[in-house]
């Protein structure tokens, strides 16, 4: 079969790594002798195992967690990025906790272009960083790619010039490309699915009612609504431009 679809030499086989001996040590000791000695595979993928809360995941104890499933509730780029915290080759641990680091270390790299007009053009002109590519080329060493993000992060925020500023954001959002990160608009993310406590419209207004009374020095009633908010999971952010807002949860 491999051979009538692929060819005689495949690219790439992947699998667990439990499946490297005898498995497929057995395929490609059959391929090489069915083909003169050719090579089956040029390279060799072997995954590490995946535990959930430090217990081997797996169909017969029924904790085995599908994707499609876990999207209707976490957002797609989480789940993403906790994956690719580890190298594919080396074991990783899935839990709640995984979780929201991911989701903490993705508002920290989609706060760092918050606020940095990126046109679409720019966008795809822009080329990654060229530590990422280089971390992807070394056996998708994903870990490593993910640091250089946000050292780049780390940089853009230290950055005062406006023309430096765009050309990092620039070039951080192509790296997010290369992996799968930052596809959506950078508030979108910051705002979450509307379907919280909150609607971002309600959100709007009560920031406008806080606004009225710091602008009045009613202190005590910009406090209340800080609280109100920060009880719905709604994080408030005051900077030089104004204040934004962002979903804790």
């Amino acid at each position: 079969m491999a051979k009538k679809h692929l060819g005689r030499t495949i690219d790439i086989h992947a699998g667990g790594q439990d499946l490297v001996f005898p498995h497929h040590e057995n395929e490609l000791a059959q391929s090489r002798c069915a083909h003169d000695g050719e090579p089956f595979a040029r390279y060799w993928l072997h995954n590490g195992f995946l535990s959930l809360n430090n217990t081997k995941m797996s169909k017969s104890l029924g904790n085995v967690l599908l994707v499609h499933n876990m999207v209707k509730t976490i957002p797609g780029e989480v789940i993403r990025l906790a994956l690719l915290n580890a190298h594919y080759r080396q074991p990783l641990d899935w839990s709640d906790d995984s979780l929201a680091a991911a989701r903490r270390m993705l508002d920290r790299l989609y706060g760092a272009v918050r606020g940095i007009e990126i046109t679409k053009e720019e966008r795809a002109q822009a080329e990654p960083a060229a530590a990422v590519v280089a971390a992807i080329e070394d056996d998708l060493n994903t870990p490593k790619a993910l640091a250089e993000m946000f050292n780049l992060a780390r940089v853009l925020n230290k950055t005062t010039a406006d023309d430096e500023r765009s050309r990092l954001a620039a070039e951080l959002l192509a790296s997010g490309d290369l992996v799968g990160l930052m596809q959506k608009d950078v508030e979108e993310w910051f705002s979450g699915d509307d379907d919280g406590e909150l609607s971002a419209d309600d959100i709007g207004k009560l920031l406008q009612q806080r606004e009225t009374a710091r602008a009045g020095r009613d202190f005590a009633a910009a406090d209340a609504i800080r609280d109100q908010l920060a009880a719905s999971g709604i994080t408030i952010e005051d900077g030089s431009g104004g204040s934004r807002w962002r979903r804790s949860g």
